[in-house]
């Protein structure tokens, strides 16, 4: 009876393996291919592999999205959950307690908390998660106001870039109906606050100063600004709380989804291959946990490299619109993410550069790009005091932590992940530019020269 038993079992074995045959050859090539891709990774002595990182709902998240879908994460070691925060502030103090071992933060967070502004703490920066991304978007009825003022091409469309010149005689317009022209930005130390403020500045519209008595911000100004978290923006202005708004994807497309508003400008054009968001952590983590920041690191450069094969966003687009993610429709995600960008309904225009992950060295955390947000604080009195110029240097040196990324990337060379090519010879400062909206040069070498070189704003 036993050995009926055996052979019927062993009969009923062999037809399972003939059946699946079939399947087994199809899947073979697959998995040969990941395991040959997996094997490339030499995983560290991690020292914490359980992980949970923070994000807010904006497009500029996706490198952590795709380190975790595409197995990134996973490769290096790490198990990492993903969660949506409700605020900046949120964010950051939720790193700062050691609730989250990390987080998808905006660029000014970890530097003002270095340099005194807000709640301090001991922040490090050793990945730029991406470049440009942001808008400012206006009501459709500013829009038809400011219409006027801009210059058209002989198909009667509006010229870009689009200064903030015409929306001056629209804000008189208001002031002299007795009413202030309102504005939203997401933080206080937001790249989207320095740029709206940049862009209004640029035109000779005062965009309010900060003081250590004011926080607010709004000492002097044309133009008040006020703080509205990310996905609330659309709403906000659709209630007339505000009249515009600089904010990321997709927010700004989804103003344009609704009917709502219009998209007037982009901070490629304030800024040209700006810095947007960073990924941060303490410092004592990363004292603690050295190879587990390195795999972080790794895992979002190849994240970051991933994002910039044109061929990868139509599946980031489905990625990033899972409600888990930033959870908006994919036709508005694809609006920008795939190469365009529409200002007024159906003026769609080709803008490949309007999410950067990779390109241009986009991950790595140059000191240049960390004192310019300084700059800007010491510009709007965030920074009351003057500064001494090394003071900008030595405090962007204690945050911007390139030197993590470059362990982090020379592994990945070593791997074949990325070319040697794709890691700079740099010392930190990127070369003198003049690719802002007003031609004004930038050298973070100089910043006292840099901020003295502006009509409005803080003098040193």
């Amino acid at each position: 009876m036993k050995s009926i038993i055996t052979k019927a079992t062993l009969l009923t074995v062999l037809s399972v393996l003939v059946l699946a045959c079939g399947g087994k050859e199809a899947k073979k090539a697959a998995t040969s291919t990941k395991e040959a891709v997996a094997s490339k990774t030499k995983q560290l002595d991690i020292e914490k592999p359980q992980l949970t990182f923070g994000f807010i709902k904006l497009t500029d998240m996706a490198p952590l999205a795709i380190a975790k879908e595409k197995g990134f994460f996973e490769e290096e070691g790490l198990f990492v959950s993903v969660e949506a925060q409700s605020n900046w502030k949120n964010v950051l103090d939720r790193v700062i307690d050691g609730q989250l071992d990390g987080s998808h933060m905006l660029a000014g967070q970890p530097i003002a908390a270095g340099a005194g502004f807000g709640r301090q703490a001991q922040l490090v920066t050793p990945f730029s998660m991406d470049l440009n991304g942001n808008g400012i978007t206006v009501s459709n009825d500013v829009w038809s106001k400011m219409k006027p003022n801009v210059p058209k091409d002989d198909e009667g469309k509006p010229i870009h870039p689009i200064k903030a010149d015409a929306l001056k005689p629209v804000i008189t317009e208001y002031k002299n109906s007795g009413k202030p022209f309102k504005m939203g930005m997401v933080f206080p130390v937001s790249t989207h606050n320095y740029e709206i403020r940049y862009w209004l500045a640029a035109a000779g519209i005062h965009p309010g100063m900060y003081t250590s008595d004011n926080v607010q911000g709004q000492i002097d100004a044309e133009v008040l600004l006020s703080v509205t978290p990310p996905p609330q923006m659309p709403a906000t202005l659709e209630s007339g709380t505000i009249y515009g708004y600089c904010v990321g994807e997709p927010w700004n497309q989804q103003a344009v989804f609704k009917g709502i508003g219009v998209p007037v400008t982009t901070n490629y054009d304030i800024w040209k291959n700006n810095p947007e968001k960073v990924f941060v952590m303490t410092k004592k983590f990363v004292e603690d946990n050295p190879n587990t920041t390195i795999a972080v690191t790794k895992a979002l450069i190849r994240a970051g490299k991933w994002l910039d094969e044109p061929s990868n966003r139509a599946e980031a687009v489905k990625i990033l619109s899972m409600s888990q993610y930033v959870g908006a429709p994919e036709e508005v995600l694809a609006n920008s993410m795939t190469g365009t960008f529409e200002f007024e309904k159906g003026d769609k225009r080709e803008m490949p550069d309007f999410n950067v992950f990779y390109k241009y060295n986009a991950t790595y955390p140059f000191y240049s790009d960390g004192i310019w947000f300084l700059t800007q604080m010491r510009r709007w009195g965030q920074i009351p005091e003057t500064k001494p110029a090394e003071w900008y240097g030595e405090t962007i040196k204690e945050i911007y932590r390139p030197d993590i990324w470059k362990k982090a990337a020379d592994l990945l060379v070593a791997e074949g992940q990325i070319p040697a090519s794709d890691v700079p010879e740099t010392d930190g400062y990127k070369t003198v530019t003049a690719d802002f909206i007003d031609g004004t040069s930038y050298d973070a070498k100089d910043p006292i020269g840099y901020i003295n070189s502006f009509s409005i704003g803080n003098k040193d």
